[in-house]
């Protein structure tokens, strides 16, 4: 349909959408509100920016229902809670992707993040929605594993009017006015909307999504890259022998064009196999653990979802049983007595990984020469850098890291 150039916004209607959208989803009223409106006719339907500006066809508002406009208020918020915007950027620039095309899929993909779990209770789904099942592709994965499962072809034709604007995929719009525009939000501010949507989510998390609480919990606590320092341990694993043990259908292999009317599978490269050490002495506290489970979880997402691929070894001053992943919440982090994580290194090598990663506060022995795979240690951030005293000895300074092992900070 084409805007009528005479139609005015119908801001009564639309900010009646909103406090529907308020209403039905409650923790995201303090970002809903922040939203400034910019009535626009080059938008299909309503899109925004990163500096929190909702741009809104008024031929749009006019023929879309109250309950349907509420729900796009609330996906259009989620984008820029999620910083769509931002984590399109940086896939483009690791992933080497460039033009409309490839920004249009990042925004199909931060559709499918989304709404596998906006619509219901209250909100209604408006028509043409992108859901994952639209693309043959599972439920609760996030924008950048998505990326990497589709491309645009015929199964997409339906998605290319698809445009939420530069805050979803980060591609400047002709219609935003960008950073000295008027009532756009700073950078301080944006992030003290998405701190107090957060806050308000795990305060009270009661019937809020599972994605929603996942976003909150990593607001607070961002894991770290995982995918990126485990990165040389990928090539490594996805260049070494045994990469061609498997075979998939999914990519015919090139040789197939040789042989007409046979279709050949292509060789599929396996992703690292990982053993995550965690230090559950009594010197690690509840919230330090339940840090840990947020960067093993985060783990198993670098690996491709191959929960198979990571398990989790619990060691105090003895290592505890090993248990392969199958969801992060029901592994017992059992403990509580002294720090000897040598003793986790000599049983997680038993597993015969290709990367472990050990999770601890540092007030450990370390194995006296490198073990036979890459080593990553993550460090809560329990002192300066000289280490932190023993309460029974002010002398006692625990040993820094070995410099086999790649350091990281848990929680900064």
């Amino acid at each position: 349909m084409i805007p009528d150039a005479a139609t005015a916004l119908d801001r009564d209607k639309l900010f009646a959408a909103r406090l529907h959208a308020a209403r039905a989803r409650p923790f995201l009223a303090t970002a809903l509100f922040a939203l400034h409106v910019v009535p626009s006719r080059q938008v299909p339907t309503m899109a925004v920016d990163r500096h929190w500006r909702v741009y809104v066809s008024p031929a749009f508002v006019d023929r879309t229902p109250v309950e349907e406009l509420a729900g796009v208020w609330v996906h259009e918020v989620s984008h820029l809670l999620r910083d769509h915007h931002g984590r399109s950027d940086r896939v483009a620039r690791q992933r080497g992707l460039a033009g409309p095309g490839e920004r249009l899929r990042m925004n199909i993909a931060a559709d499918c993040e989304i709404n596998d779990d906006v619509f219901g209770d209250g909100l209604v789904q408006p028509e043409g929605a992108v859901r994952p099942e639209t693309l043959g592709l599972v439920e609760g994965e996030l924008m950048e594993d998505y990326l990497r499962q589709f491309r645009l072809g015929p199964h997409t034709q339906s998605m290319v009017w698809l445009d939420c604007g530069s805050g979803a995929d980060g591609r400047e719009r002709d219609w935003d006015q960008g950073p000295e525009g008027a009532h756009g939000l700073s950078a301080q501010e944006r992030d003290a909307v998405r701190f107090r949507v957060a806050q308000g989510i795990t305060a009270r998390p009661g019937r809020t999504p599972k994605g929603w609480r996942r976003w909150a919990e990593e607001a607070f606590h961002p894991p770290q890259p995982w995918r990126e320092l485990l990165g040389a341990a990928l090539r490594t694993a996805a260049c070494g022998p045994g990469v061609g043990e498997d075979y998939t259908y999914g990519r015919p292999a090139r040789r197939s064009a040789g042989v007409p009317g046979v279709v050949l599978p292509s060789l599929r490269r396996k992703p690292p196999r990982v053993c995550v050490v965690i230090d559950t002495s009594g010197s690690v506290s509840d919230a330090e653990l339940g840090s840990a489970l947020l960067e093993v979880a985060a783990i198993a997402r670098a690996v491709g979802g191959r929960r198979d691929l990571v398990s989790v070894l619990p060691c105090d001053a003895a290592a505890r049983t090993v248990h392969t992943l199958c969801r992060s919440e029901g592994i017992p982090l059992t403990g509580g007595g002294g720090t000897d994580l040598r003793a986790g290194f000599t049983k997680a090598l038993r597993t015969r990984p290709d990367v472990i990663v050990a999770l601890t506060d540092g007030q450990t022995p370390w194995p006296s020469a490198p073990p036979p795979c890459r080593t990553v240690v993550g460090l809560f951030p329990r002192a300066p850098a000289g280490g932190r005293a023993d309460e029974d000895n002010p002398d006692y300074r625990p040993d820094t890291p070995p410099a086999w092992a790649r350091v990281v900070d848990i929680g900064r």
